[in-house]
């Protein structure tokens, strides 16, 4: 049986999150979603883990084959602990590889669990978690962005942020 582990901050989860998590199952019997606790990002977490945890089991409810869990600590002892075969990680632009190509590499040295990468979806690979909370400051509704089982709940989270 292959696990793989596809980590972030998903804060929020997005369309491109759920088509890498679906395209996935190809790939993998298990896919662990790992919720990433990054203390070195910018801009403080929109979303508790708590919500994370939730919006994401509303996500993947239909697929049998993912399981949630939260990463407290790195990534590399995690997938290590829990006898992960690989990472899963995307990439929606040139701009992200040399990041992604690091942490691969320093991934695969603390833990020798190497990392797949998936090319964004063309309708996707333009979405990120700073361009929600921008659409959001706007007014702007999320539909083309989050999946439609959380959107009210993430535009009515970030509008409350914004006030």
């Amino acid at each position: 049986m292959k696990q793989a582990l596809f980590p972030g901050t998903f804060d929020p989860p997005t369309l491109g999150h759920l088509d890498l998590i679906k395209r996935s199952e190809a790939l993998c019997d298990k896919l662990v979603i790992g919720i990433a606790c990054n203390g070195l990002k910018k801009e403080p977490s929109s979303f508790s883990i708590e919500e994370k945890v939730e919006m994401l089991k509303a996500i993947t409810k239909d697929l049998p084959f993912v399981e949630i869990k939260v990463i407290d600590g790195l990534v590399a002892t995690f997938a290590k602990q829990n006898n992960i075969d690989f990472l899963l990680r995307g990439l929606r632009a040139f701009s992200d590889y040399d990041y992604e190509y690091r942490m691969a590499f320093t991934n695969k040295t603390l833990s020798g669990v190497e990392t797949v990468f998936f090319m964004a979806g063309e309708k996707t690979s333009h979405i990120s978690s700073s361009l929600i909370r921008e659409l959001c400051f706007n007014n702007s509704r999320l539909l083309e962005f989050v999946p439609p089982s959380i959107e009210e709940f993430v535009f009515q989270k970030l509008l409350r942020k914004k006030i």
